[in-house]
């Protein structure tokens, strides 16, 4: 039987390409691992405890390593575990499946092309047309009743990021980050008719 495995992807700050690692569940439970970019510029680093795991993550848009923890069992088996810079709202790391990394890696690259071509000012969006478009989208699902939280409760605030919008549960506190960076981020925004706050989305 073939080893069960985890793909882990980030975008190098230094030379701005996307570094990938293929690692064995069983390898990463083993202790901590490192991945390390060809340049030699940054480095991510992971670290396994019995119930969370330590990340080290270089961060392409703010310059400055995040250490981020998640439980162990999010790492190890969730179908794609998206981490995200607190400065920009964009995500900078992905864990995963395979073709579900590559996948969500391929708009980050496009993101940060972005991002790179329009510096962030006070006030204004990543790509001002696609969060017209996304405020607009779940402006609809909420006249249709559609968002909610895990928790049974329908009450909620709405933050808008630079490159992102925030739903957070007014009850419990849960929340989900929905990019507003690209195209793809408003097709996969209209696939969905409701939104499950604390949980996976509802098509």
């Amino acid at each position: 039987m073939e080893e069960p495995k985890r793909t882990i992807a980030y975008l190098c700050p230094s030379c701005k390409q996307s570094v990938v690692m293929e690692q064995s569940v069983f390898r990463l439970a083993a202790g901590s691992s490192k991945l390390p970019c060809p340049c030699g510029g940054s480095a991510m680093k992971v670290e396994l405890e019995a119930d969370h795991a330590d990340l080290t993550v270089p961060c392409l848009y703010c310059g400055k390593d995040h250490h981020i923890r998640v439980p162990v069992h999010a790492f190890l088996h969730e179908k794609t575990l998206a981490l995200s810079c607190k400065a920009t709202g964009l995500d900078c790391c992905y864990v995963g499946e395979e073709q579900t990394v590559f996948g969500a890696l391929r708009r980050l690259e496009e993101a940060a092309a972005q991002m790179g071509d329009k510096p962030e000012e006070e006030g204004s969006f990543l790509n001002e047309a696609v969060m017209t478009e996304v405020l607009g989208e779940l402006k609809d699902i909420a006249e249709r009743d559609g968002i909610s939280c895990r928790c049974g409760s329908k009450h909620y605030k709405v933050k808008v990021h630079y490159s992102s919008v925030e739903l957070e549960c007014a009850q419990c506190g849960a929340k989900l980050r929905l990019p507003a960076a690209t195209g793809e981020d408003l097709e996969d925004l209209c696939c969905h008719y409701t939104l499950l706050i604390g949980g996976k989305e509802e098509g």
